[in-house]
């Protein structure tokens, strides 16, 4: 493993480039780190093997958040046959903004009979912030992957909420070259707020899981299990619908961030379960 810079700063640039290369191989029952080059601020921890050979990793922004004008760019390649656990240690504080949104870009490409995990904490736009984030999975054949993806209305314990400027998200899905799944997110409170009637209205929460796999077919028993599950959380809205070309998207509102917590922990060991025929996993961040 290294770390290396690409190029010289602009002294007068507001904001960091930053990035980061990962690549993951088989070796034997086992996933392993095969290689990894970073430039801060993004940075990998070493990585845990499971007791299922899968490997877990946390992806790490050291300087505690993202600020105006940094861009950060995430290349991740698995290959064929291997299984990838990929989260955050804390939420992602998205700091305000004097001129440029912060940018975070992220890549991954599953090999064949690949299987990805993507479960990030949720992202925190504080007052005046703007961000733009685009995550893109390539899938090859008979690969499968679980994704998520979670935001807050703001620092709600200061009394922020949709006082950023703007929050932009695009999730793009493709498998075997062909689009299966296309989602933008663009809430710019000045001009509509999020918490009007008919919206989000007191929820102060949002999150996204979606399923992928390559040749699965039970989808709707995948969709009415993720449904019932949703109705057994408390202070939660939502639902899961299928995808029309092989996939399930579920989407709720939660009232604080131990309600969205425990829902996205929910959802995720049924995921895990229905699609992977795995246990639960313990998703520890220390």
């Amino acid at each position: 493993m290294n770390n290396e810079r690409d190029g010289e700063r602009n002294p007068e640039r507001v904001g960091r480039d930053g990035f980061l290369r990962l690549r993951f191989a088989r070796n034997g029952a086992s996933t392993i780190l095969a290689k990894s080059r970073f430039c801060l601020p993004l940075q990998a921890l070493t990585p845990l093997t499971l007791a299922d050979g899968a490997s877990y990793l946390m992806l790490l922004n050291p300087t505690g958040g993202v600020l105006g004008g940094d861009h950060l760019i995430t290349d991740i390649v698995q290959d064929a046959d291997t299984h990838v656990c990929l989260t955050t240690p804390s939420a992602t504080r998205i700091y305000r903004t004097a001129e440029q949104p912060a940018i975070l870009e992220t890549v991954i490409h599953l090999g064949e009979g690949a299987t990805l995990e993507y479960f990030p904490d949720h992202v925190i736009p504080h007052a005046g912030s703007a961000f733009r984030q685009s995550l893109r999975i390539e899938m090859a054949r008979g690969s499968r992957a679980i994704l998520l993806d979670s935001m807050a209305s703001g620092r709600v314990a200061h009394g922020e909420r949709w006082n950023f400027t703007e929050l932009d998200s695009r999730t793009e899905i493709y498998a075997s070259g062909r689009p299966a799944y296309i989602n933008r997110t663009k809430i710019i409170p000045a001009t509509n707020r999020p918490d009007r009637l008919g919206w989000m209205e007191e929820f102060d929460y949002l999150s996204c899981m979606a399923i992928f796999a390559e040749g699965f077919t039970r989808w709707p028993q995948v969709a009415a299990a993720i449904n019932e599950e949703l109705n057994r959380l408390p202070n939660v809205r939502g639902g899961a619908s299928q995808v029309s070309r092989g996939g399930c998207v579920a989407r709720f509102l939660a009232r604080s961030a131990s309600d969205m917590t425990l829902a996205n922990k929910a959802l995720w060991d049924a995921a895990r379960e229905l699609l992977l025929h795995l246990p639960p996993l313990d998703h520890r961040k220390y």
